[in-house]
């Protein structure tokens, strides 16, 4: 039996629905991991959060049967990931969309560059 290893944070923007279940074990909120499956929810979707209006935060916790503390705890959780990313502070690895034979490359351009990986990210006060 083989534990499941988390998803690295500098990717959680490209992360599927299963490595997004993974971060909500290590998160403690594990019990959401299932509903948050049934309804797609993948790292593209958990970057848009920080777009959400109070409508679309509204109706996503009643789709997902959330505790408001949950879903602060969420949220925390996200902005400290994202606070890494742009600082530069996790480990860079390949994406599993690029080919093998361009890891030395990538990890390469990454590490230059870290920031053009989360280009998307803001810091919010």
């Amino acid at each position: 039996m083989t534990k499941e290893v988390p998803p690295e944070p500098l990717d959680f923007f490209i992360w599927t629905v299963e490595d997004v279940g993974l971060w909500l074990e290590e998160i403690n909120l594990g019990g959401y991991r299932q509903v948050f499956k049934e309804n797609g929810v993948n790292g593209e979707y958990l970057e848009s959060m920080s777009m959400f209006t109070t409508e679309q935060i509204l109706r996503f916790i009643r789709r997902c049967h959330m505790k408001w503390g949950d879903f602060i705890t969420l949220c925390k959780e996200l902005r400290r990931i994202k606070v890494a990313c742009l600082k530069g502070e996790q480990k860079v690895r390949r994406p599993w969309w690029a080919p093998s034979c361009l890891s030395v490359f990538f990890v390469r351009v990454a590490k230059r560059n870290r920031q053009s990986r989360v280009v998307s990210l803001k810091l919010e006060p």
